[in-house]
């Protein structure tokens, strides 16, 4: 962590861990990660994604609102779009979640725009695609528990931490038959947040939702093919049925981001699996 970093371990769903912080920090600019993301999770277990999404969200907000803190940055989710039939997904496509996971995060957004509305809160929503990769120093990666990620899963199963990788479907109506996917390197999710913190301390944006993307789709056995060019391995495939409500097709346009911010995503689907290779081989468990 960066020395100019403050660290605070507290409950974002707490006043009383969060008004000491506002209390002692000049806070100009919030930036919200903190939430549950596991879509099979958010079905079974709702009000946890509920309470700790939206609930927690609130009280963020609320306290934000006491101090007088006006600049918010937040992390959404392709999963607002739900099922979209479009070969490029933009922001004005429809909203139409189908889980408790993406229709949490579609709440928080609209909560944002009423507190524009109503309380002059200036924000910018980045909803992500599939976010992979790691550090290139290697030191810092992804790693869940339990892992639901593709490419980690794949480079797991390489390094024999699992026994085969699972592939649920092969009936899509995609070019090889699987789900079809846009990968963005973390680095790359940075510094559009980094830009968009820049816009809004500016002035130049007062409200703002942008996509998040490569604007490249990869189906599961592409994914699985560099994966294997990576590492010079091969690995051991189980072909399964479909998962519920796994759309074919979720590929992203970042046009409207690269027009108004000048951000682009850098990073290729082959650094971004070189760069998780790299902290996975280091990191085995």
């Amino acid at each position: 962590m960066d020395d100019r970093a403050v660290f605070v371990q507290g409950d974002l769903g707490n006043k009383a861990d969060l008004e000491p912080i506002f209390e002692k920090y000049p806070i100009q600019a919030v930036m919200h990660f903190a939430a549950n993301s596991l879509v099979g999770e958010s079905v079974v277990n709702p009000l946890k994604y509920y309470q700790n999404n939206v609930a927690a969200t609130l009280t963020l907000l609320e306290t934000m609102l006491k101090y007088n803190v006006k600049n918010f940055i937040f992390s959404s989710t392709a999963a607002t779009y739900g099922i979209p039939n479009v070969e490029l997904i933009t922001e004005d496509c429809p909203t139409n979640p189908i889980n408790p996971y993406g229709r949490s995060k579609l709440m928080i957004e609209q909560i944002l725009a009423d507190f524009a509305s109503a309380y002059g809160l200036n924000y910018v929503v980045l909803r992500y695609f599939n976010a992979a990769g790691a550090h290139e120093s290697g030191e810092i990666g992804e790693d869940h528990n339990p892992e639901t990620h593709l490419i980690p899963l794949v480079l797991q199963h390489l390094l024999g931490q699992r026994d085969k990788i699972s592939v649920f479907g092969t009936d899509y109506d995609t070019p090889d038959g699987t789900c079809i996917r846009d990968y963005i390197h973390v680095t790359d999710l940075a510094k559009a947040h980094i830009l968009a913190l820049e816009a809004l301390l500016a002035g130049k944006k007062k409200t703002a939702i942008y996509n998040l993307g490569n604007g490249l789709g990869y189906s599961v056995k592409e994914v699985i093919e560099t994966c294997e060019k990576a590492t010079d391995r091969k690995a051991v495939i189980e072909y399964t049925d479909r998962r519920p409500g796994d759309p074919a097709r979720l590929v992203a346009s970042s046009q409207k981001i690269y027009e108004e911010l000048g951000w682009k995503a850098e990073y290729s689907l082959e650094q971004i699996i070189e760069s998780a290779w790299k902290w996975h081989s280091r990191n085995t468990k």
